[in-house]
């Protein structure tokens, strides 16, 4: 049967349940979301004259949980408007709904007891062939299989979703040996295609793949920041981003993730897993179970290795358990990785350090590189599944594997012997057979070494996925110190942005425009812009206009603003598609390059918005001309103009940033019915490769420049002046407030104009760039400026 999801069904609301549900929701697939029905009626229900036979009762745990999900923080959803895809009830009365679903994923309370009486009620109502699957994180799958009929069997597995959906994005799915290979080929597809997930194959082993070896680091952590006498701020130093891993690092991850939460997964692992080499290494260090014991958890209890106490941050002492004032945190390696932007070239500077950091990232790393190996084949036969894993669930850069790679193999087992330290014997059987790597890239694509195979293989799907670093020796085309020029195949060219946090100055403007050059000039059928860095581009290079401005070269000013706004215009009218694939971060001049694409395809966690004002000006690169331009298509003669062009202007004046892809639609910076969004960001680049292809194969030619933008000029003013004045006599902006939105809503009405009329692009674009020249020589927009260049935090003055 070709098989499709149209509706799910998630049994129990708690936090994992309702947020899964909401995940489901945020793709449009209608979801049942139950719980139990509660013991009792509260005293509020009974004033109310609520009766334990009605449903307000009856729906009340679930849809407080929904509640309770839904004013999270991130959000679940990427719209609040998707709530609407999810219908809520309870065991007692809507289990014959699941008649109507494709899928069934139990996340009920970790008792198998509990479980099997679920799936007793699940039997009774579920049509043949509809996947059932438990998002257990410790019960083993096949445990749940007994009493079951073959054919609940046969589409029944583990599904282990990681915390929260939304955003972490493993997705581990675990068969039993009755599971049919269809139905794993299924799930393992629809996760990573429609769920945006790195959907990892897992055997039914304890804590699966990401928690057995995320557990293993931390525990490996714990004890060996405690051998070596270091504090819980040069932990989390050492093991942050420095390391290719979140800023939470390890004491503030588990503060976060719920110190109890890691006691039972690591007792569970050290109870269950006795033939493991390191099984005490998840022994429980003395000073965690004196944590637990006082319910210090973490944020749950608004304590852990870290408290909030009169808005100062304190770091507990491992020795003493007391709470001081948190330490600077230096050491000479740091300083030395510091300059290094390449990860795998930053850790070989890491374990090469003499000092204590040095020492630290030798003695965890080995640890980490002899467990996984020794780990294949109990949870996987494919080194390349952990590593997976690892980035997916734990949000690491780079897994073991590849880490292990980059601190270097020869090097790595010499210093393992000297320190006891045994791999599994398929890794030396490896090195004397001549394989030093564990990964090699051939003509673009990454490849693994298969250990059964004794050779290397193409990573399984990876052929669905572009990946810009495989393609960078090879596919070069051209490139300066801010842009590289890829080819990404089949006629089309990537800009790759490659300033510091992707900042757009004049190497990324020259970049584009060559690249536009070279596509026009040698027939390339189109442009992505593309990047793989932490965000696509957090706007303009404020520190090159600050220098500018505070040295008063008004020209240079002039001829910077001129270029951006030229280069957006560029990308706008070239003879080739030019398609703009943002992701994460989309600020300022990162989200004006998408407004002037002819397809923006963007991830589904992109973060997208004009936040000039925040700089004390306004949009200067085309992005105020474009809200002009898309205001005037959106409207027509009547009252609906002026409603209209207050949302425009809020928008860029309040600094909205979307907090979702689907959410920059509705403030404007996408456009319905031609932009896209998709959930895997690994498959970004190669939709908007298909993107650029399809506009080409389609005809595409040069759009004419526009001369028919209607603005409102006096009849808008008025409205913008006359807001600016209240909301400063209010007091709820300051003067420089007040001035930036009057020189916003000057350029958006399309100037003192006595009545409507229809102006083109370039009068806009002279507007806007008056008014932003204007306001560069305002002191307090200077002001804002060195504080975003020295603070990185505006400043409302």
């Amino acid at each position: 049967m070709k098989r499709k999801i149209k509706k799910v069904a998630v049994l129990g609301s708690g936090v994992m349940g309702s947020r899964i549900a909401c995940h489901f929701a945020n793709i449009g697939v209608q979801v049942l979301l139950l719980d139990m029905v509660p013991k009792d009626l509260t005293d509020k229900e009974k004033a109310a004259g609520i009766d334990e036979n009605n449903k307000v009762f009856r729906n009340r745990m679930v849809n407080e949980a929904l509640i309770s999900c839904l004013k999270s923080n991130p959000a679940a959803l990427y719209l609040k408007s998707n709530q609407k895809h999810i219908v809520t009830g309870n065991f007692s009365d809507d289990m014959s709904e699941l008649a109507d679903c494709d899928w069934i994923i139990e996340v009920v309370v970790e008792n198998l007891t509990i479980k099997k009486k679920i799936f007793d009620e699940v039997e009774k109502y579920r049509k043949p062939e509809t996947l059932v699957s438990s998002n257990t994180s410790g019960i083993p799958i096949q445990m749940m299989l007994e009493g079951r009929s073959e054919d609940f069997q046969q589409h029944f597995c583990g599904t282990h979703f990681f915390n929260p959906p939304r955003y972490l994005k493993l997705l581990e799915v675990i068969p039993t040996p009755k599971t049919e290979t269809k139905v794993i080929d299924f799930l393992m597809h629809y996760g990573e295609l429609f769920l945006g997930k790195t959907t990892v194959l897992c055997k039914d082993t304890p804590a699966f793949i990401a928690n057995r070896i995320g557990v293993f680091s931390i525990m490996t952590l714990f004890h060996t920041s405690e051998k070596m006498g270091l504090s819980v701020e040069e932990v989390d130093k050492l093991t942050g981003p420095i390391l290719g891993r979140p800023k939470s690092a390890t004491f503030r991850t588990c503060d976060v993730v719920g110190l109890d939460t890691l006691v039972k997964v690591a007792q569970g692992v050290k109870e269950h897993c006795k033939e493991d080499e390191a099984n005490q290494e998840f022994r429980i260090p003395s000073y965690i179970n004196k944590m637990v014991e006082n319910g210090w958890l973490g944020s749950k209890t608004k304590q852990g290795f870290y408290k909030k106490e009169k808005k100062k941050i304190l770091a507990l002492n491992l020795s003493t358990l007391e709470y001081e004032s948190k330490k600077k945190v230096a050491f000479p390696t740091l300083e030395l990785a510091k300059g290094e932007d390449v990860l795998s070239k930053r850790i070989k500077i890491l374990v090469s350090g003499k000092d204590q950091a040095g020492a630290f990232y030798r003695a965890t790393l080995t640890q980490l590189f002899a467990y996984v190996s020794n780990r294949i084949p109990e949870i996987s036969d494919d080194l390349f599944r952990l590593d997976q894993a690892m980035k997916a669930g734990f949000g690491w850069d780079m897994g073991p594997f590849e880490l292990w790679d980059a601190f270097g193999l020869k090097a790595s087992l010499q210093l393992m012997a000297e320190t006891g330290l045994k791999t599994a014997d398929w890794v030396t059987k490896m090195l004397e057979s001549g394989v030093d790597k564990f990964y090699k890239i051939e003509q673009g694509m990454a490849h693994y070494y298969d250990i059964k195979k004794k050779s290397y293989v193409e990573i399984p799907g990876a052929n669905n996925f572009i990946i810009l670093d495989h393609l960078r020796k090879s596919n070069l085309v051209w490139s300066n110190s801010g842009c590289s020029l890829l080819d990404i195949g089949d006629g089309i060219l990537n800009i790759e942005f490659r300033s510091k946090m992707n900042t757009m100055g004049g190497e990324v403007l020259q970049g584009i425009n060559k690249a536009i050059d070279l596509a026009e000039g040698e027939g390339w059928k189109g442009i992505v812009v593309s990047n793989q860095g932490a965000n696509f581009s957090v706007g303009a290079n404020l520190g090159i206009l600050f220098m500018y401005a505070v040295e008063q070269e008004w020209d240079e000013v002039d001829f910077a603003v001129r270029t951006f706004q030229n280069t957006m215009m560029r990308i706008r009218y070239s003879d080739i598609p030019v398609v703009v694939a943002p992701h994460a971060m989309a600020l300022g001049g990162g989200c004006e390059i998408a407004l002037h694409a002819d397809q923006v395809v963007a991830s589904a966690e992109t973060y997208t918005g004009l936040v000039e004002v925040g700089a004390g000006l306004i949009p200067g690169g085309g992005g105020s001309k474009e809200f002009a331009s898309r205001l005037s298509d959106a409207t027509f003669d009547g009252d609906i103009e002026l409603p209209a062009l207050k949302n425009a202007f809020m928008t860029i004046g309040m600094a909205k940033v979307s907090t979702s892809a689907a959410e920059a639609f509705d403030l404007g910076y996408y456009v319905k019915g031609r932009d896209k969004f998709v959930l895997n960001q690994l498959r970004l680049i190669g939709e908007a490769k298909n993107a650029a292809l399809a506009l080409y194969e389609a005809g595409y030619t040069r759009p004419s420049q526009r001369k028919d933008i209607r603005v409102l000029g006096r009849d808008g003013l008025g409205m913008v002046y006359a807001g600016a004045f209240t909301m400063y006599s209010g007091q709820y902006i300051s003067a420089h407030d007040k001035l930036i939105s009057e020189k916003l809503g000057y350029v958006l009405c399309g100037g003192d104009l006595s009545a409507k009329a229809k102006v083109s692009e370039q009068y806009l674009l002279n507007l806007e760039r008056e008014a932003f020249m204007s306001l560069c020589g305002e002191r307090k927009t200077l002001e804002r400026i060195q504080s975003l260049l020295t603070t990185g935090r505006p400043l409302r003055n």
